[in-house]
């Protein structure tokens, strides 16, 4: 596997095999149980298993991916443009929407925590699991966690979110799009929108909002809930 391990390109390209692989199966299966991220993740772990390809070796010819996360984050301001309108009329109902998004998900992590008994350690490590990476990492390392496990929370976070998203809010009757959006926002961040917006135009407007007000409301709480365990 030397030739495609000294490619430029040998990350990215298996990476994004794996995704349209997982996207294919998804599409045929008709089941949101194959997600084409975890697919994809799964794909590339048994790939670099089998043929003995070292993972720095996979990570520095994968890294251009990450370069079309900041053009595709703005690109999420498209659809809360087109709804500004019914953001503004909306205004109140969203952001304490998004609150308590906020507060369920630490307090999530709180109870869980103190029932398990995990360590202060491991308790601020889980506390960002369901804002986005790049925020999440950062507010990680100023608790005093492990900034790597977090990462890996939130995108176990994202991926179960993703999932069973549009399930759970048909066995609760969640119709409206609105609360539909903010839930699905505030709880799975970036990975979670794209599911949103497959479901509409609405829940994915809102969804992005929510990753934005999610991650700021998290940076402000997070210090406080911090010194509780």
């Amino acid at each position: 596997m030397g030739f495609f391990s000294d490619s430029l390109f040998f990350g990215a390209f298996i990476s994004l095999v794996g995704y349209m692989a997982g996207a294919a199966l998804k599409k045929r299966l008709r089941s949101d149980f194959f997600n084409p991220l975890l697919f994809a993740i799964l794909f590339v772990i048994a790939f670099l298993t089998l043929t003995k390809v070292d993972y720095d070796t996979y990570s520095k010819s994968a890294i251009y991916i990450s370069y079309l996360l900041t053009p595709a984050t703005i690109c999420l301001a498209l659809p809360l443009y087109e709804k500004r309108i019914l953001i503004t009329r909306n205004l109140t109902a969203i952001i304490t929407g998004i609150f308590m998004g906020v507060i369920s998900s630490i307090s999530s992590v709180l109870v869980l925590s103190s029932l398990l008994g995990l360590s202060h350690l491991q308790y601020v490590t889980f506390i960002p699991k369901s804002i986005t990476t790049a925020i999440g990492m950062g507010v990680s390392e100023e608790l005093g966690g492990m900034a790597n496990i977090t990462a890996v929370a939130i995108i176990i976070t994202g991926i179960i979110g993703n999932i069973i998203a549009e399930p759970l809010c048909r066995i609760l009757k969640i119709e409206d799009p609105i609360a539909r959006g903010i839930a699905i926002g505030s709880s799975s961040h970036a990975i979670g929108t794209t599911k949103a917006m497959e479901i509409g135009e609405t829940e994915g407007a809102m969804s992005g909002l929510a990753i934005a007000l999610a991650g700021l409301l998290t940076v402000a709480l997070a210090p406080f809930f911090a010194n509780i365990i």
